[in-house]
This record gives structure tokens, sequence and C-alpha cells, in this order.
């Protein structure tokens, strides 16, 4: 049976085979899509009625050709939403995407990833495949899938098929999409190997085989690691930069001309969204728990946690110099998703400034039109529709979206501009 599941079939088709997404969040709703268009029949399994309400309605962040897939996949049968994970056990493979956030101590936080590989495990049937994307900790699937699979008498290569791939999903940029990403597979062993490279390979541009999950798992970490590390040193490094009256970006664009041993990265307010502040984290923690120290990786996540605090810091120190002091300041903060081109602020450093600056006692507001309200210490904020019509003592830039007319920034008293773009925002202001 397995064997047979395992078997190259020539073709990047998926017609017949039954498929349930578990998680449909920001990796799982384009990873159901991906897979209903390459043929299979898949349901999508999640366990908020809010989330399959809104995928149901539309209301989702997702590229126009995936809005236009869900759509269709809705109307033409051969996809369906539910929150009864019972239908996992009549599907031929199962693809775990759940999210892997951190505490606010900034550990691990394991519980939604153990609850949804517990149900996985507890209805998994001989023959199945299942296939771990949410970033854990090296060890994970081991410990979360085949394990306990095994104790079911489940064992993988034998009766189940077991792999981890890492999920790949850039939101919000239109050419890093997944078909044309490559996908890292690990398999428990060569058949699970082979059965997940022929899953996922619709869904990519090629699929790269690496020796057992353990080896994918720590792919994943090392990606997010690497640039983690590397938005900090530009962080740091635009600070230099300025020291010495430079503009950062010309640095950066100049030394991006150099065709080989550089990659260019680019200063910013901080690090937010669902990778880079958290998957870190998942690295150092099983390396402490070992006796293990990564003082470079720990140095650049307590630069990261601390660069909002800086931005506020300038900030209040341009509101001093010929301003009104940052009390009772009235200050914008432009954009407030984590990055350009989506709604998601989930680890956005604009959380955090909004904080500190509302400690400061400055009157704070924000705009940003794919975030239309925001919580910030129980205080319910809403977005300005026009900011260009309103008097500000300081506006900071955080996020600019595609397609945004900021030259009306040409006439504010005063401009933060935390991603030391040059050109277009005057005057600049040092971190």
């Amino acid at each position: 049976m397995l064997r047979r599941w395992a078997e190259p079939t020539g073709d990047r088709r998926l017609d017949g085979v039954g498929v349930a997404v578990v998680g449909l969040g920001y990796v799982g709703l384009p990873t159901a899509l991906g897979l209903w268009e390459a043929g299979a029949t898949v349901v999508g399994v999640d366990i908020s009625e809010r989330r399959l309400a809104d995928i149901r309605a539309g209301a989702v962040d997702l590229p126009p050709a995936q809005h236009a897939a869900l759509v269709c996949a809705e109307t033409s049968g051969g996809f369906s939403l539910t929150a009864d994970a019972a239908t996992l056990s009549a599907v031929d493979a199962v693809v775990v995407c759940v999210p892997t956030p951190v505490t606010e101590r900034h550990e691990p936080d394991l519980a939604a990833l153990r609850a949804a590989c517990a149900s996985v495990v507890g209805r998994a049937v001989p023959g199945q495949l299942i296939v771990l994307t949410s970033t854990s900790h090296v060890g994970a699937t081991r410990e979360l899938l085949i394990g306990p699979l095994a104790a079911r008498g489940l064992v993988a290569e034998e009766n189940v098929l077991v792999a981890f791939a890492p999920e790949r999903i850039d939101p919000g940029n239109k050419r890093n999409v997944p078909e044309n990403t490559p996908r890292v597979v690990g398999g428990a062993g060569p058949l699970s190997a082979r059965a997940a490279a022929r899953l996922l390979s619709p869904t990519a541009s090629r699929i790269h085989r690496v020796d057992g999950p353990e080896t994918a798992e720590m792919t994943k970490l090392w990606e997010n690691v690497f640039r983690a590390v590397n938005i900090a040193l530009a962080n740091e490094l635009s600070d230099a930069c300025l020291h010495f009256g430079l503009e950062p970006v010309e640095v950066v664009e100049a030394a991006g001309t150099k065709p080989y041993g550089f990659m260019p990265f680019y200063p910013g307010p901080g690090a937010g969204g669902h990778c880079i502040p958290c998957d870190p984290y998942y690295l150092l923690g099983g390396l402490r728990s070992g006796g293990v120290a990564a003082p470079v990786v720990d140095a650049a996540m307590a630069a990261l946690r601390d660069r909002p605090a800086q931005v506020v810091h300038r900030a209040a120190a341009m509101l001093r110099d010929g301003g009104p002091g940052a009390a009772r300041a009235r200050v914008l903060v432009l954009g407030v998703a984590y990055k350009e081109g989506v709604c998601d602020v989930r680890e956005s450093p604009a959380l955090r400034i909004l904080q500190l600056l509302a400690a400061h006692g400055a009157e704070v507001s924000y705009s940003d039109p794919h975030v239309p309200r925001l919580t910030v210490d129980g205080r319910m904020l809403r977005s300005v529709p026009d900011p260009s019509a309103l008097p500000w003592d300081l506006v900071v830039v955080h996020t600019a979206h595609p397609g945004w007319d900021l030259s009306w920034l040409d006439t504010a008293p005063r401009v933060l501009d935390t991603r030391f773009r040059r050109g277009s925002l005057s005057p600049a202001a040092a971190l």
C-alpha cells in the first residue's frame, strides 16, 4: 500500500488524491488552494469557526490570483471547509500548517502544534501520508508524529508515511509565490520522502530532498536565523552610517553591486511577522536545553527586540528639538502592518512603538488602510483615513504600502523614517 502511494507518476497532478490541510492561516489556505488546483480533493480543517467564515466570505489576505482560485474552488467542488477533525481519517494525506508563535518571554509556544499533531495521530489510518510544515525545533517531527504514531502501532515507513517540509511563503510578495519556490522535504525514510515529494511537487518549482526530517527542520531554522542576524546587522551598520553623515540605503545599494559574497539587507524599525521574531527562539530553546550557547543569535534577537525603543527614543528627541516635547504631542505612525502589502500585524514593531509613544504622553494615531482597527494596551484605535489632512507634530514612517503617495510628508514639520529611505522623505532622521 505504501509503495503504491509513493510510486512516481511522471506528472504533477494529484487527481484522485484526498488531502486534509490542518490549519488555514497564511500557510494553510494557500497550500490547500495549490493542492486543489493540482487536482486533489481537499478538505480544509480549522478549529476557528470565525476563520472558516472569513474564508467562505473571501475576507482573507490573498493575492488576486488566489482569491479567484478560492472562489472557483468553493463553487466547483472538491474543496470543503470544516472544524470537524473526524474527516482526517478519510483522506490519503494530511498536511499540518498550524502556527508556532513564541510567548511574551520569547519561549517557543507549541500548544497549537501539539494539539494539532495529537489530533492527526489519533485519527491516522494505515497507508496515510502525514506532512508537517510548521516551523519548530529540531526533532519535532519525530517527537510529535513519528513517536506517537508508533505508540499506536503505526510505524513510519511500514504502516504510515511521515515527512517534514517547511513552508516557504512570502506574504505580499508577488514574485516569490509558492509555485515558483523550491521546497525542502525530509522524510522518515525513502518511501516517506518520495510520497511527500509527489504530494508537494505541484505546489513548488522543484523538490529538494534531504536526509531526514531533522535536516529539513534545521534548514528552516537556518534560513530565518540568517535573516534575523542580517537584519540586526543592517540596523547597526545604518546607525554607523549616520554617525559618519552617510545615507545608509545608498551604502547598501552600492555594496549590493558586488556580484559575490554580499546579500543586501535593509535597515528598519525591527522585525515583525510570523517568522523572524519567532523562529530563532525555536533554535535557541533547543540549544539551551542542551547547554549550548549561541551568542551571535542571542545578540541579534536582543537587538531586534530593542529596535522599537530606539525608534521612540529618537522620536522623543525630535519632539524636544524645537518641538512641543513628547507629552501631548500629536504623533502619527504611518503603516502598522509588519511588512508592505499585507494586513498582518503579528509581532509588528509598530505595536511596541505606539505603546511606548503613548507611555511618553504623546497623543498617538496611526494610518493603514490594510488595518482598519487596532488594539494597543486595551485601547481601540482606528486608522486615520486621510492623514495628510491633519496637523501632526511628528510622523513616524513604519510601513509604506505599495502605491502610497507620500509626497505630503514634504510639508510635515518632522518625519522620522524608520526605513532610512532617501529622496522621498525629509528630513532624514537617525535612530
